[in-house]
């Protein structure tokens, strides 16, 4: 999201400390202070003697903000008393969750000259008139014209004693019921005009058709079947066995008789 119309308007810029920063001294302590630039301005913290790689500064400093720049320049140096102080590390900030919520409370790494990392400083940033803004904001967005109501203005025209009138019932458009189209768009299919005319019945009295009488009994052959005698008494069933000659073996030799002759 760009913001914009911040054109001279002041931010501040806390420097809390610094956290495991390269080490510049063999003997004693090294002795930091930090450089801060945005645009044409430039702060420097005082030096934190003997602050080693974790000094701490707790010194606040205000900014005119400037249209378009969105990053503030910060520098680390190791501070000597006879010679030219020696650098330690440099990092940007970037100011854009500052200037959208109104404040920034965090930790930026530091590299070196060959772009080692060299540790890290904590800063503060806040911007007061973020929250001015949106309120201005909101006070400009136009709102909505309110309206009285019929019946309390009907109530301040209405002569002192008289009744008050019956709030009305809300209008509602009236709602018209569909009609079918008279016309359709498509063609009717044309009716059946072919008549078939019913299976003919024969006219009253048309004698009935008669199925053919059955010839006469003479013409049939009368047979005639032959009566058994009648025996009476009834023959016991079954009627028992009669003795019969057996016409297989020659008779036997008359008695009295022996040897008998040869055949």
């Amino acid at each position: 999201m760009w913001i914009s119309g911040i054109q001279g308007l002041p931010l501040e810029v806390t420097v809390v400390g610094c956290y495991n920063l390269e080490d510049k001294e063999w003997i004693s302590r090294q002795d930091p202070y930090v450089c801060l630039e945005y645009g044409s301005t430039k702060y420097r913290t005082k030096t934190c003697t003997d602050g080693g790689k974790n000094p701490t500064f707790q010194e606040k400093f205000v900014f005119p903000l400037i249209e378009g720049l969105r990053e503030l320049n910060i520098v680390v140096w190791n501070s000597h008393t006879l010679i030219a102080d020696e650098f330690i590390g440099s990092g940007r900030i970037q100011l854009h969750k500052a200037l959208s919520q109104g404040f920034d409370d965090a930790t930026w790494p530091l590299v070196n000259r060959t772009g080692r990392h060299s540790g890290e400083v904590r800063l503060i940033l806040h911007y007061s008139t973020a929250h001015l803004s949106e309120k201005a904001k909101t006070k400009l967005a136009p709102t909505a014209p309110q309206y009285a109501t019929p019946s309390s203005s009907l109530s301040q025209l209405l002569p002192q004693g008289s009744a008050p009138m019956a709030p009305s019932a809300p209008y509602y458009p009236p709602t018209t019921a569909y009609t079918c189209p008279s016309s359709s768009p498509y063609t009717p299919y044309p009716p059946q005009t072919t008549t078939y005319s019913p299976s003919p019945t024969p006219p009253l009295g048309y004698p009935p058709q008669t199925c053919p009488p059955p010839p006469p009994p003479s013409i049939y052959p009368q047979h005639t079947y032959p009566q058994l005698p009648s025996v009476y008494p009834p023959q016991p069933y079954p009627p028992p066995p009669q003795p019969q000659a057996s016409s297989y073996y020659p008779p036997g030799p008359p008695s009295g008789i022996y040897p008998p002759p040869p055949y």
